[in-house]
């Protein structure tokens, strides 16, 4: 399996951890997941304000520019239950969607590394709370499992990246929905890898493998699906996703084409995990979309927040001397 660049960073991140889409036939006799219900379509964007007393104070550090991680299980419920009303709501404010889905995504990470707490954490939710949580912690856990184990090899450096905001959500629906009309795959499973990838376009940097562009593509894979567009357009490079998992057979096994953009189980269930929990509730997305880039690291897993900006691998210790809120 090749590795891409986006290897040591945990997104949906997330948790993301990826390899460049490749070319070829889908393989048979490993488990995979099975299909599920027709596609659904969320609202395009969140709508206007509502009052700012409705924020929950849970989100109230991420607001602030410095997230902090739960402390006990029964401060990631909290942080759980304050993420998912936002979301849920009918007229959320974006500030409080952003900072919602970064305090999600928080509580996500730390529940994923402390097995003893996710039981704790769930007596304390509601049935569609610990739905979201057990499918987010367990592609958290898939995609965890793809890095390095020992801490000597993790990076003792930041990458040589640019953070910037990610793709709006209308654009994306609309790149999204044309695929999966054209070629057959549903739009939860391409918003899925786009998150996983480069989180939706937040990543901007050098692959050391060479792949490219917001869904990382290697360019000679590029050459057979892109159909002539450009790489790094966020458009053209869904509708080359869409391409790329149709050849390889997207409508009989899901899995199989997942296989083929990375070959790795673990990549495939991470992705149709964070898939079904759109498939669920379209509105997830929007939380999805702001999921923050976190880049693992011998000290542990550092915030790269929009503005993020250098030419050169910096000094992962030096970093967040300079900015201790970054390693939350």
């Amino acid at each position: 399996m090749s590795r891409s660049w986006l290897l040591a960073a945990l997104l949906v991140v997330l948790t993301a951890c990826t390899a460049a889409p490749r070319s070829g036939a889908g393989t048979d006799g490993s488990p995979r997941p099975s299909d599920a219900p027709t596609s659904q379509q969320p609202s395009t964007e969140p709508s206007d304000a509502q009052g700012g007393s409705d924020v929950p104070e849970e989100l109230s550090p991420a607001l602030a520019g410095a997230p902090q991680r739960p402390a006990t299980p029964g401060e990631a419920a909290a942080m759980v239950r304050a993420s998912q009303r936002v979301i849920g709501s009918a007229r959320p404010d974006p500030a409080a969607v952003a900072a919602a889905g970064h305090t999600g995504q928080l509580a996500v990470r730390e529940i994923a590394v402390r097995p003893a707490w996710l039981p704790r954490v769930l007596e304390r939710l509601g049935p569609r709370e610990r739905r979201w949580v057990r499918a987010n912690v367990a592609a958290r856990r898939e995609f965890r499992s793809m890095h390095p184990t020992s801490n000597a090899d993790l990076a003792d450096e930041l990458p040589a990246w640019r953070i910037v905001s990610p793709a709006p959500a209308r654009m994306v629906l609309r790149s999204y929905r044309e695929a999966e009309r054209r070629f057959g795959v549903d739009w939860e499973y391409l918003a899925a890898i786009h998150l996983v990838e480069t989180a939706f376009g937040r990543i901007r940097g050098t692959s050391v493998a060479g792949a490219q562009g917001p869904m990382q593509f290697i360019p000679t894979t590029w050459d057979i699906y892109g159909a002539g567009g450009d790489i790094h357009d966020t458009h053209d490079a869904i509708l080359a996703a869409g391409r790329l998992l149709q050849a390889n057979g997207f409508r009989r096994d899901r899995g199989a084409a997942l296989w083929r953009y990375n070959n790795s189980w673990a990549y495939v269930r991470g992705v149709t995990l964070h898939a079904e929990v759109m498939r669920r509730d379209p509105r997830q997305l929007h939380g999805y979309l702001a999921w923050e880039v976190y880049y693992l690291t011998r000290i542990g897993s550092v915030w790269l927040p929009e503005g993020y900006a250098h030419r050169q691998p910096v000094p992962v210790r030096a970093y967040v001397e300079a900015h201790p809120e970054r390693l939350p």
